[in-house]
């Protein structure tokens, strides 16, 4: 059973985002500064839209926390949407509020939209959108804010970065990109790298394919929004295994590798040396410049609706990206250590 649990909700124009986090032991420092300093990080990057200029995401913490320190129950997390004001009555719960305001039901391809309104039966596609939006992402942020707080107990650190925009694999020419992109009404994706340091050996296991650690990074990263493709460490193409392969050499009087190609990760399981993923983030489908499309109530081909969208996402795909690999080493950690205090998970990790 994973220790490190939780579950989101909230639509992209609703009330707020919310999420409730179990297994985090007793005793663990919250710092809600640091919490809304990842959801600013979110917000970032060249070639956001005009939603970033509306909302300033911070946090609430509505339980499991008390002066400052986490009780061991469920904690609740809420971020609210500042844009709500504007969307009150179109996303009001209530049934006599209903109204045809915002209503689409022009697909938009590379979205959810068709797909979700044949599984769901819906006509008004506002009802996909809201859901399936990255939007969701902030609250997802700010649940692996709380992660690696827990992880930086134990010295574990980890960064990402985005290392191309397009066709163009220099910082200096990201901004030049995404510049292109946008007089042409169009958008690009690109390629992150997320890397975890100082993490023990034996995270994960072989003995069972759900519980080979790759594969649950590999998810975890796969099903952000908009990514389309994961590789941990160098990819192997066109490498030979005398090539590729890590040799274990003594260093310092201990075992160590004297590459990473395998970034980190062997049979499924963490080696000790730093945990390197990285994923590639499609353009985001939404373009001023639309894609032709099918009415779903006309059933006529139209162009594709837009709603408000960034030009470029990557640089916060990569914050998302860290955060979800916070959430599997959290859960890997207490999986292999337990602890129902913060305390006896320092003394069983330490004493490993």
């Amino acid at each position: 059973m994973n220790k490190f649990r939780f579950l989101t909700a909230g639509e992209s124009h609703g009330k707020c985002l919310s999420a409730i986090i179990e297994g985090v032991p007793a005793g663990l420092n919250i710092d809600i500064d640091f919490i809304n300093n990842e959801l600013s990080r979110r917000q970032q990057g060249y070639g956001r839209g005009d939603r970033m200029k509306i909302e300033n995401d911070t946090v609430e913490i509505t339980s499991g926390v008390r002066f400052g320190k986490t009780l061991g129950s469920p904690i609740t997390l809420v971020v609210k949407n500042r844009d709500f004001e504007s969307w009150q009555k179109i996303m009001s719960v209530a049934p006599e509020d209903i109204t045809d305001e915002k209503a689409f039901s022009t697909f938009r391809p590379g979205h959810a939209d068709y797909a979700g309104s044949v599984k769901y039966n819906q006509k008004d596609l506002r009802n996909i959108l809201e859901r399936s939006s990255a939007r969701k992402t902030a609250i997802e942020v700010a649940v692996g804010a709380v992660a690696k707080l827990l992880l930086k107990e134990l010295e574990i650190t980890g960064s990402s970065k985005v290392i191309q925009i397009g066709s163009a694999c220099c910082t200096a020419e990201f901004k030049e990109e995404i510049d292109i992109m946008r007089g042409k009404g169009d958008t690009v994706g690109g390629k992150f790298v997320v890397q975890y340091k100082n993490l023990p050996i034996g995270l994960g296991s072989f003995v069972h394919w759900d519980r080979k650690i790759d594969g649950r990074l590999a998810q975890a990263i796969m099903s952000i929004p908009a990514v389309k493709t994961v590789e941990i460490g160098t990819n192997p193409l066109g490498y030979q295994g005398s090539q590729y392969h890590d040799e274990l050499v003594i260093k310092d009087g201990e075992i160590s590798h004297k590459t990473n190609h395998a970034g980190g990760i062997e049979g499924g399981m963490t080696n000790g040396e730093d945990l390197i993923i990285s994923g590639v983030m499609k353009p985001i489908p939404t373009m001023r410049t639309p894609l032709k499309t099918v009415d779903c109530c006309s059933m006529k081909e139209t162009e594709a609706h837009f709603e408000r969208s960034d030009v470029c996402a990557v640089e916060a795909c990569s914050v998302v990206a860290e955060a979800r690999v916070a959430w599997i080493l959290a859960d890997e950690i207490l999986l292999k250590y337990g602890g129902d205090c913060m305390d006896e998970l320092k003394r069983h990790f330490k004493g490993s």
